[in-house]
């Protein structure tokens, strides 16, 4: 599907201006754990957020998640609870359904899964029986935890083969996975990864999957939220089933949700409730419904496209400044970068940019046992940063890997970057 591009790329506002939490009342009855939270918000209204999953909600969503809803017990779906007392709670989850539904175009949505992966291990209950074989990305290449990793439940209940990248251009081997596919004959495909920078051919992957009689899963956990946006192709019409998260771009609360056709909607909604998790989570589900009002407006298209564009931009900074990039930029919010043509690996890397206030994650590359870094620009892009930001933060990251100057200074130099663009301004 093709992937618009709005009339106005205009400076985009944060989510609101003032930090929604009063914690003086905390800090009065426990000082100790409002001390914690304090100083969480100080240390992220100091320095760079930029671990790919992470981002700021608004302050409509946090102040849902400390709604009264966090007092219900609610097990069950609207209409069918096992507790009294959900009229609210049935109204809360039945909005969070139809805007889910309306922005991507789904039939059914469950949004009920209390994280990523428990979508994801919700779909494969729904879809698999134990012992059946599953091709996903390889963990080597950017697959996640739940595409087979030994210590998960995917690898210990499923027999996993995993696709990889064409070693020149760091791109999915499609016809590797095709191939992989003819033999195989698994029961279902995943086509998703958690460091994979550019955009998956679902429209290919539903062409593998039917050629070899299998559920085509779509776990989108990260570009969701620029799907949402229009910034990104979405899964929704070649998939069976799609998984993502509701944080990460998509700025809610943390949490997990599945996207399906009515065909399925049954089988994934008892994978849900009761095979996998018990009571819902209310004030995160009503959260998730502030979540889906907000993405649906045009600001937020705005947003998406501007987290794609500050990627792009850091992406080539970054070049600039001597890291070797993967695939040699990005089509999403993820920058995945060697910094070995610096001289250092990637928790090297990571070790020195966190010190001095910048904060991402490592991640494995492909064809070796070296560690990269991994960032992404969901989190700036939300504080108002724009693209001469992004090449004064490729600045700072090359200071901080080659160990230019005082790291007290450069800290400093963050900070004050971090302070003229704050989360929650006011």
């Amino acid at each position: 599907m093709p992937v618009t591009t709005p009339l106005a790329p205009a400076a985009v506002p944060p989510p609101d201006t003032t930090l929604p939490q009063d914690f003086r009342a905390l800090l009065r009855q426990d000082p100790e754990i409002g001390g914690i939270l304090l100083a969480e918000a100080g240390r992220q209204a100091s320095t760079l957020q930029l671990i790919a999953a992470e981002n700021f909600t608004s302050p409509a969503v946090l102040a849902a998640l400390g709604s009264p809803l966090a007092n219900k017990y609610a097990e069950g779906y609207p209409g069918a609870r096992h507790h009294g007392g959900c009229e609210q709670a049935d109204a809360a989850e039945g909005l969070a359904v139809r805007r889910a539904t309306a922005l991507f175009g789904a039939e059914h949505a469950n949004v009920q899964p209390h994280s990523g992966s428990s979508a994801v291990l919700a779909a494969y209950a729904a879809l698999l029986r134990p012992g059946d074989t599953v091709l996903a990305m390889g963990l080597p290449y950017g697959g996640h935890l739940t595409h087979g990793a030994p210590g998960n439940f995917s690898g210990r209940w499923f027999e996993f083969v995993g696709y990889g990248v064409d070693p020149d251009s760091g791109l999915i081997d499609y016809a590797q996975v095709r191939a992989l596919a003819r033999a195989r004959r698994p029961k279902a495909i995943v086509c998703g990864s958690i460091s994979y920078p550019r955009h998956p051919d679902y429209e290919l992957f539903r062409d593998i999957a039917d050629e070899a009689g299998a559920y085509l899963i779509a776990d989108a956990a990260h570009p969701m939220g620029l799907i949402a946006g229009g910034a990104a192709p979405s899964p929704v019409p070649y998939a069976d089933v799609v998984c993502a998260t509701t944080h990460k771009v998509l700025r809610g609360p943390r949490g997990g949700m599945i996207l399906c056709g009515v065909e399925l909607a049954e089988r994934i909604d008892r994978a849900v409730f009761p095979f996998t998790q018990g009571g819902a989570q209310m004030h995160t589900v009503a959260a998730k419904a502030v979540a889906f009002g907000e993405a649906a407006t045009p600001a937020y298209a705005v947003y998406a496209h501007r987290v794609v564009a500050h990627a792009r931009a850091l992406a080539a900074a970054l070049e600039a400044e001597g890291f070797e990039v993967t695939t040699g930029g990005t089509d999403t919010h993820l920058v995945v970068a060697d910094p070995a043509p610096l001289g250092v690996d990637g928790r090297t890397a990571r070790e020195r940019l966190c010190a001095a206030g910048m904060v991402l994650d490592t991640c494995a590359l492909p064809y070796g046992d070296a560690r990269g870094i991994r960032l992404g620009t969901a989190a700036v892009t939300t504080q108002g940063m724009d693209e001469d930001d992004m090449a004064r933060i490729a600045g700072l990251f090359g200071a901080a890997v080659r160990e230019e100057g005082d790291t007290g200074r450069l800290r400093a130099d963050v900070r004050a970057l971090a302070e003229r663009n704050p989360p929650y301004p006011g």
